[in-house]
């Protein structure tokens, strides 16, 4: 539908046709009319309104083709932040797995640790029944399976402190990513 509306420019009247509506056209009109008065108001009134009318059209033109150029700058911004976007997505996924291997690898160490000293304590057992009065075999084994106890005791604990390395990662790495999200 063909929208008809009677406009004003540079105080002269015409009758414009398009599909934009009402308000746009006047509102496209008086952008016109404010251009050819300021350029009319900056060369002291000199030139002829089809001067002064050309003169606005290169100037209306230049500011679109300023504008269309920092649309494209934009459109590369948005590309490249979409980009990094999609990077630090994938980035917080391997954190995730990576997270996630952890913990499985953590359960499978505790399991082991727990398996160990289920060992541990039919051994114990097992040589103090054969071993009884003989205190300084049964005081090596235990040293032993003290030690065993606590090297993967400090196993589980560096994979403690591993683990916590990883989810304070993982928050640096979300917060980094709602900032991208919110900057795009």
């Amino acid at each position: 539908m063909s929208n008809r509306v009677k406009i004003n420019i540079f105080d002269q009247e015409y009758t414009i046709s398009g599909k934009e509506s009402q308000e746009r056209i006047l509102q496209v009109a008086a952008w016109v009319d404010s251009k050819m008065r300021e350029i009319d108001e900056a060369v002291g009134g000199k030139f002829s309104q089809t001067y002064l009318a050309v003169l606005s059209s290169v100037n209306i033109a230049n500011e679109l083709f300023s504008l269309k150029d920092e649309f494209e700058a934009n459109k590369k911004i948005v590309e490249q932040l979409e980009g990094d976007t999609q990077h630090y997505i994938q980035l917080w996924d391997e954190a995730k797995k990576n997270f996630q291997d952890y913990k499985d690898e953590n359960l499978a160490i505790l399991k082991q640790k727990e398996d160990l000293q289920d060992k541990l304590y039919l051994k114990e057992k097992e040589v103090d029944r054969i071993m009884r009065g003989q205190d300084s075999i049964n005081e090596r084994v235990k040293k032993i399976a003290g030690e065993k106890i606590k090297e993967m005791e400090e196993k589980y604990k560096e994979l403690e402190n591993n683990f916590f390395d990883l989810q304070m990662e993982n928050v640096r790495m979300k917060s980094e990513l709602e900032k991208l999200r919110g900057s795009i």
